[in-house]
């Protein structure tokens, strides 16, 4: 009887619904099911990492065949798609993918790394793990964005100062010549606006289109936060 796409990839399925006896099953029938690539260019892990299964991906790490920087299509590795779990929620798999010596600094195809995508969901404990364990606030993905630039985005003070005592480069600026500054005051985040400022972030620094950062505030209730805030610190913006 030949073998159906819906057969074929019977493991990957399993993986992704947490159906462990299902995966032990096959894998018992065929070790080599976990080095199995689907559709999607995707193992059997990056589908379990994907969904949180904790006890597929403890399975699938002990086979023969486990590579813990194994890349999907787009160049995700496992660690990459826990770190972007919401909610710390991956943290157990980071712990398990890191004791198995996976590598924070293997980017995906977009030059991004676990913690890009740590600092981007706002997982704040991952970021530290990731950190102990190597990965590096320096790195820049393909548009030249630092993880900063994302946490300065995203709007976490706590991990924007997590980066800073992480070596982060505070002025640094993306493909469009935005600096973190620029994200935190174009998306309204007025206290990483402060922290940045406080920690030494230029005020004078224009992006690609000349604009400074404080061109790039969305109202005016947010401008006199900032403005009167540092004030207070004795940093002048305009």
């Amino acid at each position: 009887m030949a073998e159906t796409k819906e057969n074929k990839y019977a493991i990957h399925e399993a993986a992704r619904e947490g159906r462990i006896q299902v995966v032990e099953s096959l894998l018992s029938a065929n070790p080599r099911l976990a080095a199995l690539v689907d559709q999607d260019e995707r193992l059997p892990i990056h589908w379990a990492c994907a969904f949180n299964h904790l006890d597929i991906v403890k399975l699938l790490t002990s086979t023969r065949s486990f590579d813990p920087d194994a890349q999907d299509g787009s160049g995700w590795t496992p660690l990459a798609i826990a770190a972007s779990l919401k909610d710390n929620s991956g943290e157990a798999i980071i712990e398990l993918l890191l004791s198995k010596e996976a590598d924070p600094k293997v980017p995906t195809n977009s030059g991004a790394t676990a913690l890009h995508f740590a600092v981007s969901k706002g997982n704040l404990e991952i970021c530290k793990t990731l950190l102990k364990h190597g990965a590096s606030a320096r790195t820049k993905d393909k548009r030249g964005q630092l993880p900063l630039h994302r946490a300065a985005a995203a709007g976490s003070v706590p991990i924007v100062k997590l980066l800073l005592e992480h070596k982060s480069p505070i002025n640094a600026t993306d493909m469009d010549g935005m600096t973190a500054l620029h994200h935190a005051i174009s998306e309204g985040n007025g206290d990483v606006a402060i922290e940045l400022l406080k920690a030494g972030a230029e005020t004078d620094k224009k992006d690609s289109d000349g604009k400074l950062a404080i061109e790039y505030v969305p109202d005016t209730k947010v401008r006199s936060y900032i403005l009167k805030a540092a004030e207070r610190e004795g940093i002048e913006l305009e």
